[in-house]
């Protein structure tokens, strides 16, 4: 494993740590925000790219309002009017996004910390803590997020939380993948398969109306592979008010147990990625926003230039009864695994 310094944030030192596999594969990641910084992936002709968008300074991060490489904690994803209530008590969290709560909190949350990091044989653990109603979250909360570097290039990351009360837990990684390499231009020609045969239909600010319908018939059809810019133009409410697809997906055959929810190829299908998880949902964000913005390696990115496949419990569970239920305590530990393998 390979350790540098990436730079200091409020006097504190921030590390990178590079993971490496036997066959090549790398994966960088930064102990500011537990962030993918790189992944260094092969296709099936033997070559190499870094797939991850990101940035080269650790300025840059400081920002990140896209949340390139984020783990988001202690909730991704959107809660409805920024509230909920658990246990018969109000929670009121930061209004950051539309009325609504976005990714917990765009200045504090997990992705703008300094988490502790522990190097492990073959990957390392990031871990941090927050306090009882930190964020507007219940709870004295300790968060470690492993990230492992498998013999079989897959990126696994688990997740664990401790909580001594009851709360609201649901983390992600925020990774913006191009299978061509990371500046290679929009990910529309990527092929999609999402093992899923609904989603949650949102409303105009990306908020579940509590519906779970079928995709049969819709462009929000991906069980058998399509080209991602196909239909996302299409004329089909949801996917206009998105702007594209930015919508959660109902996993097929979840049982808390580890399975393929998703494949991925690059534009010539010479890269593939296999995404795996143990969570009952997936958010499949097609990289919308139309900002170009300066990048790493010299590199500028724009619109579609990467695409998120964000493994969860849907958005604004807290508020559906009717969802998975994203509630953990004493009585629950949170502990999550989620892989992007690389075949």
């Amino acid at each position: 494993m390979k350790k540098e310094l990436f730079g200091e944030v409020n006097g504190r030192e921030v590390y990178l740590y590079t993971l490496e596999n036997s066959h090549g594969m790398k994966v960088t990641v930064s102990s500011f925000g537990a962030l993918i910084i790189r992944i260094w992936a092969p296709d099936h002709n033997g070559n190499f790219a870094d797939v991850a968008l990101g940035y080269d300074r650790l300025e840059q991060y400081l920002e990140n309002g896209k949340f390139y490489g984020a783990v988001v904690a202690p909730n991704a994803n959107r809660i409805g009017g920024a509230k909920f209530t658990l246990e018969g008590k109000t929670y009121e969290l930061s209004v950051n996004d539309n009325g609504n709560n976005l990714h917990s909190h765009r200045a504090l949350g997990g992705h703008k910390r300094i988490w502790d990091a522990e190097e492990k044989e073959n990957g390392i653990l990031f871990t941090m803590s927050m306090k009882d109603g930190e964020l507007g979250f219940s709870g004295n909360r300790d968060f470690s997020v492993l990230y492992e570097l498998t013999e079989e290039n897959g990126l696994r990351i688990t997740y664990d939380v401790v909580s001594d009360a009851d709360t609201i837990l649901n983390l992600t990684n925020h990774c913006y993948f191009n299978l061509d390499g990371h500046g290679a231009g929009q990910i529309t020609d990527h092929e999609l398969q999402l093992f899923s045969h609904a989603y949650t239909p949102a409303n105009a600010e990306s908020i579940p109306n509590g519906d779970i319908l079928r995709v049969e018939g819709t462009p929000m059809d991906f069980t058998e592979p399509h080209l991602i810019g196909e239909r996302i133009d299409a004329d089909f409410d949801q996917l206009k008010m998105a702007g594209g697809y930015d919508h959660n997906w109902v996993l097929d055959n979840y049982t808390g147990q580890v399975r393929k929810i998703a494949v991925v190829k690059s534009s010539d299908k010479s890269r593939i990625m296999e995404v795996y998880t143990d969570l009952p949902g997936v958010q499949f964000y097609s990289g919308n926003s139309r900002d170009l913005e300066a990048a790493k390696d010299g590199k500028t990115y724009g619109y579609r230039a990467g695409l998120a496949l964000e493994t969860q419990f849907y958005p604004d569970t807290p508020n559906k009864p009717q969802f998975p239920s994203s509630v953990f305590g004493p009585d629950r530990p949170y502990h999550t695994v989620t892989e992007y393998r690389f075949v």
